[in-house]
């Protein structure tokens, strides 16, 4: 199986890609990741959907509400960033914009006066790292090596610092088997008490939401997609009668059911 994910070798979608094949490729935006997996070019796609310090990655909700894909599974790995470089000498500090929001108190903290730069990796910050001597990186520890150190290490904000992956796979590897269920919602419509209506479904059938978030839908301001998590699998009879109702609220609009699934552990 050929697994693609967030490039270049290192990076933390990379560690978590390990857990679901040995075959790995390489793109540089999570909307790449999940258009190449649409598409079928790749068995499964592994991106980055929720921090436990910085919040959900906007990139991939919008990613997954825009294509027809699958999600079958869910890892979470923990997050230990380390701030590398050839020497103490650095003026700049790059790493991907949620590593540096994760390491926020420590670097305002150490140092005040450093540039700091979003890339499109923690792993390709380390790149940068070694090809210039005034520049540190935010990455695993593991990318230390061919002239890079580790200068800090568990530099995060809180050491509970983890983040959820979803493997998303081609729509045809949907399945209703799992703990799990991951859902799309655009209403289309704006009305006080809409919100309400839309999760009364599942609190009268005792099922729990483990996340809720909303997305501007990009038709026109004010209006939105829901992205829900809940509790249960769609081979459930309860989940079933929600979703019936809950597309019943959204017949102006849609409700996507991206498939159910089972969390894994990546601890390494």
């Amino acid at each position: 199986m050929t697994v693609v994910t967030l490039g270049p070798e290192g990076t933390y979608s990379h560690r978590a890609a390990k857990a679901i094949g040995d075959d790995i490729d390489f793109r540089q935006s999570v909307t790449a990741i999940v258009d190449a997996v649409a598409s079928g070019e790749y068995d499964r796609g592994i991106i980055p959907i929720e921090n436990s310090i910085e919040g959900s990655v906007t990139e991939s909700l919008d990613a997954i509400a825009e294509y027809e894909i699958a999600i079958v599974s869910e890892i979470v790995t923990p997050i230990n960033h380390a701030l590398l470089a050839q020497g103490e000498d650095f003026e700049t500090i790059a790493s991907h914009s949620q590593a540096l929001a994760q390491c926020r108190s420590y670097l305002e903290t150490t140092y005040p006066d450093a540039t700091l730069e979003a890339v499109a990796s923690t792993a390709q910050s380390v790149e940068y790292a070694r090809e210039d001597p005034s520049m540190a990186g935010i990455a695993h520890p593991d990318n230390a090596g061919d002239g890079i150190e580790v200068i800090a290490d568990d530099i995060q904000e809180q050491s509970s610092n983890a983040t959820r992956f979803f493997a998303v796979a081609p729509a045809a590897d949907r399945s209703p088997g799992g703990g799990k269920t991951s859902i799309v919602a655009y209403p289309d419509v704006d009305y006080p008490g809409l919100l309400l209506e839309l999760l009364e479904p599942f609190a009268d059938r005792n099922i729990n939401l483990t996340r809720l978030e909303s997305r501007p839908s990009g038709e026109r301001l004010g209006d939105y997609v829901f992205h829900i998590d809940i509790e249960a699998g769609l081979y459930e009879s309860r989940t079933e009668e929600a979703l019936a109702e809950l597309e019943e609220l959204a017949e102006n609009g849609w409700v996507r059911r991206l498939g159910s699934y089972d969390t894994q552990h990546v601890v390494e």
